[in-house]
């Protein structure tokens, strides 16, 4: 099998690769991502599609943006050797490598300024069971099969965060942002996870 190579480079903010950019992905013997990490979720989600994140080597150049620095910085991209890592996963078939967020239902503009009620666990810890703002969801790359979670019930009042392995919420209809993606329909139900059984190998 040969490397792909993949420029995701114009991909836009809150853009997904197409389903055609990512086919060469399945049959890859290496990978090379450029772009977003937009971009690098979508290749390594179509990886996971095709039970091949443990075989394939991914090294990526990511774009330029605030979200691609601190993704790189955070995992080491340009020192290192190459190294198995984790990977966080959602019960809707995507994978999360930055930042996710769920927030009230509708186009995420005056975000703060809407609420939605929901129940929450953070493994077996309830995080929220009323009334928030929006919870944030972030993997933890100095830690093992770890996600880190901030609920924000009110602007401005102190938030809770809380670490652990997996988030399931059941709420009212809300917007679920992946890696800075909408997710395309509003949703009563979402899991996130560090999947345990699951490894990606990144070629720094």
């Amino acid at each position: 099998m040969s490397s792909v190579e993949l420029d995701l480079r114009r991909l836009g903010p809150a853009e997904a690769p197409l389903r055609s950019q990512l086919e060469p992905v399945a049959t890859a013997g290496r990978l090379v991502v450029r772009g977003p990490v937009a971009g690098l979720s979508g290749a390594l989600a179509a990886l996971l599609k095709a039970g091949r994140t443990a075989e394939v080597p991914v090294a990526w150049e990511p774009a330029a943006d605030k979200a691609s620095t601190a993704l790189a910085r955070a995992l080491g991209i340009g020192s290192g050797e190459p190294r198995d890592l984790g990977l966080v996963r959602d019960d809707h078939g995507g994978v999360l490598l930055h930042h996710g967020r769920l927030e009230a239902s509708g186009d995420g503009r005056r975000s703060l300024s809407r609420r939605l009620g929901l129940q929450a666990y953070h493994d077996d810890i309830k995080v929220a069971d009323g009334e928030i703002t929006r919870i944030d969801v972030r993997p933890d790359w100095t830690a093992v099969d770890t996600i880190a979670v901030t609920v924000m019930t009110q602007p401005l009042r102190p938030i809770r965060q809380t670490s652990g392995r997996a988030l399931q919420v059941a709420s009212d209809p809300a917007r679920i942002v992946r890696d800075g993606v909408p997710y395309v329909r509003p949703v009563d139900r979402w899991t996130w996870y560090a999947d345990d059984r699951v490894r990606w190998r990144l070629d720094p």
